[in-house]
């Protein structure tokens, strides 16, 4: 089984998050500034190659100015659906 970084969910999620920051025409250095962290740090997580952790996850929806609450609803139908297909 693949881990979470790697998973069909995580994947939604961290679409979700480069499409909102892709929306408002921000590069990765601009959001990075903003946070505090080094560019190469968003770019890992974008690409799959890094994990987010969920308080960053919301300090990231904050600088986008997104409900953190909907990403997560994104990731909980996901994997609901998934779910609903192991219970037939």
């Amino acid at each position: 089984m693949k881990t979470s970084v790697y998973s069909t969910h995580y994947d939604k999620l961290r679409l979700w998050l480069k499409t909102n920051r892709e929306e408002q025409s921000l590069s990765l250095r601009e959001v990075s500034e903003k946070w505090g962290k080094h560019h190469s740090i968003l770019g890992k997580i974008e690409q799959a190659r890094r994990k987010i952790e969920l308080v960053e996850f919301i300090e990231l929806c904050q600088i986008l100015e997104v409900e953190p609450h909907e990403g997560l609803s994104l990731l909980i139908s996901s994997m609901n659906e998934e779910w609903r297909g192991y219970k037939r």
